[in-house]
């Protein structure tokens, strides 16, 4: 590794929970990074975002569900270094929506029992928010 500093990426995340208190996962699609992984919907914090604004946008984009800010809970966060960029990832929870989830840029979706959460392969930084979810649910 080199001494170079690594630029800085905000992503938010949402574990979107059903009324069965089933988290939603999506899964990473051919031809982006970490294909086939299994992630907590989210994305890219833009220029003049919250990261909660960032999760009302992508929710809808990602999956056509409509919700607010004040229905995001924050829960935890991962802090993770990749090769060429350290992510920051602040993960919340959501119980409230309008809409229901679909997978709108050909990613699969799947609702998953906390405990089941490792059974899913998942890029290395959403794997320590696992037990905080474990925990919750």
């Amino acid at each position: 590794m080199s001494d170079k500093k690594k630029p800085i990426l905000l992503v938010a995340a949402c574990a979107l929970v059903d009324t069965d208190n089933r988290i939603l996962l999506a899964q990473r699609p051919e031809g982006k990074s970490l294909a086939g992984l299994w992630e907590f919907p989210g994305g890219k914090v833009e220029a003049g975002e919250t990261p909660e604004e960032t999760l009302v946008r992508e929710l809808n984009e990602e999956l056509g569900i409509v919700t607010k800010v004040a229905c995001l809970a924050p829960l935890t966060f991962a802090s993770h270094t990749y090769e060429s960029f350290h992510l920051l990832m602040p993960l919340y929870i959501c119980r409230r929506y309008e809409g229901i989830p679909q997978g709108r840029e050909g990613q699969a979706i799947k609702w998953v029992r906390s405990k089941a959460l490792r059974d899913y392969p998942m890029p290395p930084a959403d794997e320590p928010l696992i037990p905080f979810l474990q925990d919750l649910l």
